[in-house]
C-alpha cells in the first residue's frame, strides 16, 4: 500500500524536469498509477496540489 506520503514524493520526483519546471505527461501519470497501484484521480489531486502541469492529456481526465 503507498502512503500518501510515498505518492506526492514519487509524483514530484517524476514530474521533475531538466528546466526546473514541474510537469508530468499523462501517459507517465497512469503508468505511474498503475505501477502505485492507486487511482489516476490520486496522481491528478497530487499534481493540483503540488503545482504540478500534466502535459500531452489526450482524454481529458486531468
Amino acid at each position: 500500500m503507498t502512503t500518501w506520503e510515498e505518492l506526492v514524493a514519487a509524483v514530484i520526483a517524476a514530474a521533475r524536469g531538466k528546466d526546473g519546471a514541474a510537469a508530468l505527461p499523462c501517459a507517465e501519470a497512469f503508468a505511474l498509477a498503475k505501477r502505485l497501484a492507486v487511482p489516476v484521480s490520486d496522481i491528478g489531486r497530487v499534481c493540483n496540489e503540488q503545482d504540478v502541469k500534466i502535459t500531452g492529456c489526450q482524454l481529458g481526465c486531468f
